[in-house]
């Protein structure tokens, strides 16, 4: 028995570092690049298989229905741990816990092995619960792929906003508002991951968007991969010291998505490029109080080509390297600016926006 679980790269349009706060909102595009996990069924003890771990090929067995493994990688933490709340579930819902080969392969990375910041953690944990459920036969709808992909997420990392598990689970682009995680903490201490799939998450919203005909989104790449959970920390930090200022950003930033998110849903091309270039200036606001350093030289670089082209431009996800994002009209010379971005340096990817998931 084979079963196989696809799930998409995300990049942030708008709303980053505002969207860790509960309730707010955030543009994010999956991209058409994807993680791919195979499930093959096996007789007496698994393996597991992944590009980007050192190891070739990690046996793992049962005792009773805990995973036993020859290993601890950290990278595997996010497989093991969708592991361990898919076979949960299935418990609840009476199925009988196999042995298999699991088999992780990645379009996220360079060939290299260099993150594009594409949300490979998020994507790998997205495809392993989408592969589990349904070789354990779960019908897990698009939503309970995010419910149970995001409650082993936050049991690894134990924070961060979930944005970039929508974004794999649902494709195409969605205006995303996390959800209380102090709440969903406590109910997966308290409760049977069958009610917490059922029950309404509290602020969580996931709305898909359409990107007008005449638009395109245009990627580059600095070449530098940029560590989000140091920036965020440092951000958290800046939001005790400078209430004020922080409260400012919080405001601003809700203003320009949710401007955004209403030009999406009323197809206004003009609306979408304004709010995208004025959330890089709230990005740059938000840096020059808190000393974090988002937009660095290349990715200035960047969306200054862009914008003297006629594009949008702006940094995507928590910046510091990694990624920046184009939305311009069809009848932008994309040709000239991918040339302008290699003079300076600046990779272009061949990222589109990802395939809507019709379902899980």
């Amino acid at each position: 028995m084979l079963s196989i679980g696809k799930s998409p790269g995300k990049l942030y349009l708008a709303g980053e570092y505002a969207v860790v706060e509960t309730g707010f909102p955030a543009v994010i595009a999956s991209v058409n690049q994807y993680v791919t996990v195979t499930v093959t069924e096996s007789e007496n003890g698994g393996t597991i298989q992944s590009k980007n771990l050192n190891k070739e090929l990690i046996h793992w067995d049962r005792q009773g229905t805990d995973l036993v493994f020859d290993d601890t990688e950290s990278q595997l933490a996010y497989i093991l741990t969708a592991i361990k709340f898919v076979e949960k579930y299935a418990l609840e819902k009476h199925k009988k816990l196999a042995y298999y080969d699991l088999l992780v392969t990645s379009e996220l990375d360079s060939h290299d092995g260099k993150k594009f910041g594409l949300g490979s953690s998020a994507a790998v944990t997205v495809a392993v619960v989408k592969a589990l459920g349904s070789f354990y036969g779960l019908n897990l709808s698009k939503m309970d792929v995010y419910k149970l992909a995001s409650i082993a997420h936050l049991s690894v990392q134990g924070n961060g906003s979930l944005g970039d598990i929508a974004a794999s689970a649902f494709g195409g682009i969605i205006a995303y508002r996390s959800p209380d995680r102090n709440w969903v903490f406590n109910m997966v201490r308290n409760h049977s991951l069958s009610k917490l799939l059922k029950l309404d998450w509290p602020n969580l919203r996931i709305e898909p968007l359409h990107l007008p005909k005449e638009l395109e989104m245009v990627v580059g790449w600095t070449g530098s991969p940029a560590s989000t959970s140091i920036l965020v920390d440092r951000i958290a930090l800046t939001k005790a010291q400078k209430v004020d200022k922080y409260q400012h950003f919080l405001k601003s930033s809700r203003q320009s998505v949710e401007q955004l998110i209403q030009g999406f849903r009323d197809n206004d091309a003009k609306m979408i490029k304004q709010m995208i270039s004025s959330y890089r200036q709230v990005l740059t606001d938000l840096a020059r109080f808190s000393d974090v350093h988002i937009e660095t030289k290349m990715l200035t670089k960047l969306c200054d080509i862009a914008e003297s082209l006629g594009g949008a431009a702006k940094t995507s996800g928590a910046g510091g390297g990694d990624c920046g994002i184009v939305i311009s009209n069809k009848n932008l010379n994309i040709e000239n600016l991918k040339s302008e971005w290699k003079k300076v340096g600046i990779t272009p990817l061949q990222l589109k926006i990802g395939d809507i998931i019709d379902h899980a």
